[in-house]
């Protein structure tokens, strides 16, 4: 039996209403489950990609694969995977800090992870953290026991690394 893991694509399609719901559908549809999903525009107006993130076998997700690139609207599908691939995601933290301890434990945290504050109050602080997945998991999880008032994330973007150049 194959291993479930984490798999992102990154979906070119045509930008037109509706293309999303379709997409959409077809996860909802098949049982699949989308971790996070981000679509913008490209350089092209006439073209948006969509970064999908989510779960299953090898079999699964060559299903999604075929899934996906049998809708009209999909123009190129990419299975982005180990690390051929650069990717982020941004998080907004609104953490406890009324207490000095509090408020110093923050600090140091978002020094170690290179986040910023975009906003100070008495009693909250609120941070930015962009940064891999994993990375956003290990903040969240350390500033878990100081107190996450709220948070919000943005969902991973993703984009191929450039294929090195050989001199032969």
């Amino acid at each position: 039996m194959s291993e479930t893991k984490s798999y992102t694509f990154s979906v070119r399609v045509e930008n037109k209403f509706g293309v999303l719901s379709r997409i959409a559908g077809l996860f909802s549809g098949r049982g699949y489950n989308i971790s996070s999903l981000t679509v913008n525009s490209t350089s092209d107006p006439e073209v948006s990609r969509m970064i999908i993130v989510t779960r299953g076998d090898d079999a699964v997700i060559e299903q999604i694969e075929k899934q996906l690139n049998k809708l009209i609207e999909v123009i190129r599908v990419d299975r982005l995977s180990g690390e051929d691939f650069i990717e982020r995601e941004l998080a907004l933290f609104k953490l406890a800090a009324d207490t000095p301890e509090k408020k110093a434990q923050v600090i140091q945290l978002v020094e170690i992870f290179n986040g910023k504050f975009v906003t100070v109050g008495p009693a909250e602080l609120g941070v930015e953290i962009s940064g891999r997945a994993s990375q956003i998991d290990n903040f969240m999880n350390m500033v878990r026991d100081i107190g996450i008032i709220d948070m919000a994330r943005s969902g991973r973007v993703a984009i191929a690394r450039a294929k090195a150049v050989s001199n032969n």
